[in-house]
């Protein structure tokens, strides 16, 4: 870390993104979907995808404004906002979902080591070696939860070393880059070579991390919330974001599993790199327009509890309620869920939140 402040220091982000809560609530109601039974023919997985992608541009973009607004990084502050913002809801999510299964009389479904685990933050890991049995019904979204926490652990190491280089934003990015090529080449080898099963490159951080970098490099160059847009002609950027779309669909529409576990999440992020900058940058396109109304703005700020609860709650429903129709089920539980993360986002996160804001100033 250098102690010099840089110069020429962009502006702070606004606290408000355009389109970005809105993506946020997409995302959560396609794993909602996905998870309600409709796995079919809704890509629950993208939306995993997305919320990886967007967590690596958040966090790089506040990385990048602390460095070049103070000329260094408090690992400590960096860690401890995290735990602040993260791990309130986590516990508390985990906490009740395993009381609720003892109280039911299903003591067998908890085992001890699979609940540890998921405390330590190894739960994609042991998922992957074990499977979901032990885990409280619902709580097997956790691996993406350890996912993002190593990557809070790695990725800031990994920043001040780009930092301590001096390198233009063009050649960081392209460094990330290049580690995402280098994990699309582990994940051709673990497929190809190794045969592993298809856990095991959807839920390692080591197979996943690609799709948190793509938003890394984005947040370093040409980032949307901080840098000025690169002139182009109109015509050219609705090209590259038709493109773009085209070929997202594509992707869900190859099934064959040797792309879906390989190339798949390499090309969702380039696709997503295009897609997200002109959902931040031109957020009353009619495309993304829909994106900033209130109810999915709202939406997103309860996403990450709702994704806490979420599967839960669908397991509750399924359970109280078994004769009731699959739309019905799903309705309540999506009531019941969006509730629940409702009383969570108002007494953890927000008083989380303001505590996050005095230890940070």
């Amino acid at each position: 870390m250098t102690s010099s402040p840089a110069a020429g220091l962009p502006k702070a982000p606004t606290r408000h993104i355009p389109s970005l809560d809105g993506i946020r609530a997409i995302s959560v109601i396609l794993v909602f979907l996905a998870h309600a039974g409709l796995d079919k023919w809704i890509p629950g997985g993208f939306g995993v995808t997305v919320f990886f992608f967007l967590s690596g541009f958040l966090i790089t973009t506040l990385l990048r404004v602390e460095f070049e607004r103070h000329g260094r990084i408090s690992l400590r502050n960096f860690w401890m906002r995290r735990a602040l913002r993260i791990l309130p809801p986590f516990y508390l999510v985990l906490a009740a979902a395993t009381l609720i299964t003892l109280a039911l009389g299903n003591p067998g479904e908890i085992a001890g080591k699979s609940l540890v685990a998921q405390a330590l933050q190894f739960a994609n890991y042991w998922t992957i070696a074990h499977g979901a049995g032990g885990q409280a019904p619902g709580t097997v979204v956790y691996w993406s939860l350890a996912v993002e926490e190593h990557y809070y652990l790695v990725f800031p190491w990994i920043f001040l070393l780009l930092a301590r280089a001096r390198l233009q934003a063009p050649a960081k990015a392209a460094v990330l880059w290049g580690l995402c090529g280098a994990i699309l080449a582990w994940r051709l080898y673990l497929v190809l070579v190794q045969q592993v099963p298809i856990d095991r490159t959807y839920m390692g951080s080591d197979t996943r991390f690609d799709s948190i970098l793509f938003g890394c490099a984005l947040a370093l160059w040409r980032n949307p919330a901080l840098d000025p847009p690169t002139p182009r002609s109109l015509a050219r950027e609705n090209g590259l974001l038709g493109a773009a779309l085209l070929v997202l669909m594509g992707t869900f529409l190859v099934r064959d599993p040797l792309f879906r576990e390989t190339l798949r999440y390499s090309i969702q992020g380039a696709a997503l790199t295009v897609i997200f900058t002109q959902a931040v940058r031109r957020p009353k396109l009619p495309l993304f327009r829909v994106l900033n109304w209130r109810p999915f703005v709202k939406m997103g700020e309860l996403s990450y509890a709702f994704y806490l609860v979420h599967f839960s709650t669908l397991f509750l429903v399924w359970r109280a309620l078994p004769r009731l129709g699959p739309a019905a089920q799903a309705l309540l539980a999506f009531a019941l869920a969006l509730g629940f993360a409702g009383l969570i986002y108002h007494y953890v996160e927000r008083p989380c939140a303001k505590l996050r804001q005095r230890l940070s100033a």
